[in-house]
């Protein structure tokens, strides 16, 4: 399987973030015929050479991020910046009416909202609440409609969200990630970041890290 990794150009992460270039799924036919699409979910760390490149290589790119100043701007041709929170809930209207000028939307809502009906990478990189977000993609089987995934994984910190000890936290990340084995995902490229603590569940590892940045492509994506 031909994949792709764009690295970022901060010399203190260095993190490839990896697409799957294999003409099965479609994803190299998009760009030359510029009918892809990203969105790019983050918390304003990191810099942004993925998104750039991607825009850069033909595809409509949509960066999400509640500390962008401005509710939309269009950094270049084909590159979006929206001042959106994604949530894995509905957001709370009492708590919403007091969160201007953040708007804070679950992803599927979004993509109902901006007209679009697929999703051709979804990048994310959210300090943890990536695993929620996951399970509201499954869970509304907006999974379905995303021809890959590529995750920044964190496994440093038990609990977010997840009630129990390290192993009902554990069986959790297990459960989603089985899931998406059954939803048709395939995991394509694993990177383990050895700039991070080696901690998992808040314990020392030896050999492993804190964070991973995990792709996977939908190999259903070709049959859509």
């Amino acid at each position: 399987m031909d994949e792709k990794s764009l690295m970022g150009s901060s010399e203190e992460t260095q993190e490839p973030w990896a697409v799957c270039l294999d003409n099965t799924f479609h994803l190299a036919r998009q760009m030359h015929t510029r009918q892809c699409r990203i969105y790019s979910v983050g918390l304003g760390s990191g810099d942004k050479h993925f998104e750039e490149e991607m825009a850069r290589a033909g595809c409509e790119v949509h960066y999400f991020d509640p500390s962008v100043k401005e509710a939309h701007v269009l950094k270049r041709e084909g590159y979006w910046h929206h001042r959106i929170s994604i949530d894995w809930r509905d957001p709370n209207p009492a708590i919403a009416a007091h969160r201007q000028p953040i708007t804070t939307k679950k992803l599927g809502v979004i993509m109902n909202e901006f007209g679009h009906r697929k999703i051709d990478v979804l990048k994310a990189d959210l300090e943890s609440a990536e695993w929620k977000i996951l399970e509201n993609l499954i869970l509304e089987n907006v999974i379905e409609e995303i021809g890959q995934l590529v995750f920044a994984i964190h496994l440093h910190w038990p609990g977010f969200e997840v009630s129990g000890g390290d192993n009902d936290v554990v069986r959790y990340w297990y459960s989603l990630l089985k899931e998406l084995e059954l939803t048709g995902f395939k995991l394509f490229c694993s990177y383990k970041n050895v700039n991070k603590p080696q901690i998992f569940l808040q314990k020392q590892a030896f050999n492993a890290s804190s964070s991973y940045i995990l792709s996977w492509v939908n190999t259903q994506w070709g049959q859509h």
